[in-house]
């Protein structure tokens, strides 16, 4: 275990001076063009050691679950056939743990809670405050996936996503996208588009990470998806899930959707 644990401890700092004003813009100016953003080894490895072992420790406490969804994530549409896009049928199976269960102790917690992580996280995305989930479940999450498990293609419902890579599989497990694939501001679906995708005719982009990885990505207007996971080892993937205003609570429904309780 790490003792007495601050952001140098976790983070490389060295390599990731997240106060610098000047990398916080070139961050961002990735960020804006390609709509991701990846710090290789951002995460110390003495630290993505102990958050490896500490989501090893816990498994048996995850909720794992298997659901069938459309890629826009909302119910369907009967004015639409079965198989057209707008309707067409992925599964998306994982396990979770939540901000409740990741010890008290973790690099996680002291990671989340950081003002020089959300001050970065802030002036990248162009936000101007982040905040903590009010509920006790959802601010921190680590995510499983276990041989033949699998994320599929979706949109996402907010602007950003924020995550940290503890675990790759043997095989497998890759995370596909496709960026710029609708404008959700519009209200474009881009049902050719994402059929495109869906029947494997659109070439699409992997990403490369590598355990202690920092993503930011937007996921909005991109559709993307983590490919089935091949072979023993588990994927590990965290998710620091931060709200624009204060006092947000993930509704009832959602969380028996994603963690089987409310809390």
């Amino acid at each position: 275990m790490m003792q007495d644990i601050n952001l140098k401890d976790i983070v490389d700092l060295g390599r990731y001076p997240l106060t610098d004003q000047d990398f916080q813009a070139e961050c961002k100016a990735t960020l804006d063009r390609d709509g991701v953003l990846v710090l290789p080894g951002f995460l110390e490895k003495a630290a993505v050691a102990q958050v490896r072992d500490e989501a090893l420790a816990h498994m048996d406490q995850a909720y794992f679950c298997a659901q069938k969804h459309n890629v826009y994530l909302s119910p369907p549409d009967p004015a639409f056939a079965e198989e057209h896009p707008r309707n067409r049928q992925v599964i998306s199976s994982k396990g979770c743990i939540t901000d409740d269960i990741v010890p008290a102790g973790s690099p996680l917690g002291c990671l989340y809670d950081s003002p020089d992580l959300r001050g970065f996280l802030c002036a990248v995305l162009g936000e101007a405050g982040l905040h903590a989930y009010a509920d006790p479940l959802s601010s921190i999450n680590v995510h499983y996936a276990k041989t033949g498990q699998e994320l599929g293609w979706h949109f996402d419902n907010s602007s950003f996503a924020t995550t940290l890579m503890i675990q790759e599989p043997a095989a497998g497990g890759t995370f596909e996208y496709v960026t710029d694939l609708r404008d959700a501001d519009k209200g474009d679906l881009n049902f050719d588009g994402v059929a495109e995708v869906l029947d494997g005719r659109r070439p699409v982009k992997q990403l490369a990470m590598g355990p202690g990885a920092l993503v930011l990505f937007r996921g909005r207007n991109a559709l993307h998806r983590v490919a089935p996971v091949e072979g023993a080892r588990t994927r590990i993937l965290v998710v620091l899930a931060y709200n624009t205003k204060p006092g947000i609570v993930l509704s009832e429904s959602a969380r028996m959707t994603f963690y089987g309780r409310l809390g």
